[in-house]
């Protein structure tokens, strides 16, 4: 059972579990009906909502193309300021760019 899609789809439930067949239980425990292509629907919706982010931790966990340490980043900074490369030419720059081109923003 798809439990977060079913509690997308009817957020009044608040009592769920496999026992039951095709409904939940409201707050006064009244029977909610379930029907699967709300489920279907909720779940597309928050498939679509996790892909929108999915991006974000990708940028920060994803291996080889995530973000620095902020104190490396720092460090970088540095280095970029006393080179006279605070442009797209500096090191934070170059790594900057790697990761969001590997991580794109979804539009």
């Amino acid at each position: 059972m798809d439990f977060e899609a079913i509690i997308k789809a009817y957020p009044s439930i608040c009592t769920l579990d496999d026992s039951f067949v095709n409904y939940g239980l409201d707050t006064d425990g009244n029977k909610v009906s379930i029907v699967q292509s709300d489920i279907d629907a909720a779940r597309s919706t928050l498939d679509a909502e996790a892909l929108a982010v999915k991006y974000k931790t990708d940028r920060t966990t994803d291996g080889s193309t995530t973000y620095d340490t902020i104190g490396n980043q720092l460090d970088m900074l540095y280095a970029d300021m006393l080179a006279g490369k605070l442009d797209t030419t500096g090191t934070w720059a170059i790594h900057i760019k790697a990761v969001k081109d590997a991580n794109p923003k979804p539009s």
